[in-house]
């Protein structure tokens, strides 16, 4: 099923449609996966993108996550879908990571920049793309999930499985990492101006 044909609606209104009697149970199905696509896709996108995938990928990444949704969805908490998807998307994005040979920075930026795009933005992604490249999987995830989707650190606890002290942990030093990082970033490009 493309998420074409997930046509949007109120996950809510999704949910109670899906509860409500006289309901086929593959009918029920369909209105609960189309609302958590709904709901979540965006999400879940960004997050495959900031771990290292580029657009392809994250879409091919995207299909694996939404397999792995209609195979165990009787068995996913209503309450903790984005979670679920949440952990499904960095199990499939690392493993995808993984068998892909390492490209380099120039690969990172949106293949088809938007026209609207200003160029100071595309050049803040890309650096953002780039400084999240050179990060550990684990300090990354943990970043990301709460630094740039705000998720909370119970959220993010749950969706990576983790104890929340270690999420803490992890996110304190991918702070440091990251700081590090833009700190380096900044003084390659003073000594780019100094130099022009």
């Amino acid at each position: 099923m493309s998420t074409e044909e997930l046509a949007p609606g109120s996950p809510a209104d999704t949910l109670e449609r899906a509860k409500s009697p006289g309901r086929s149970g593959s009918a029920a199905r369909k209105l609960r996966l189309r609302g958590m696509v709904t709901q979540h896709h965006a999400t879940v996108w960004r997050f495959l993108r900031r771990l290292g995938l580029d657009a392809d990928d994250a879409d091919d990444a995207i299909q694996d996550v939404l397999m792995v949704v209609m195979r165990k969805l009787d068995r996913i908490d209503p309450r903790f879908e984005r979670s679920f998807l949440l952990r499904t998307a960095y199990r499939v994005g690392c493993r995808l990571r993984a068998k892909r040979p390492q490209i380099g920075n120039e690969n990172l930026a949106d293949p088809v920049p938007h026209p609207d795009v200003l160029v100071d933005q595309k050049r803040a992604r890309e650096l953002l793309d780039e400084i999240l490249a050179r990060m550990s999987e684990e300090l990354r995830a943990v970043f990301v999930l709460h630094d740039i989707e705000r998720l909370t650190m119970a959220d993010i606890a749950e969706a990576l499985e983790l104890k929340p002290g270690t999420v803490a942990s992890r996110l304190r030093r991918a702070r440091e990492d990251f700081n590090k990082r833009v700190t380096r970033v900044e003084a390659r490009m003073n000594v780019r101006e100094i130099e022009q």
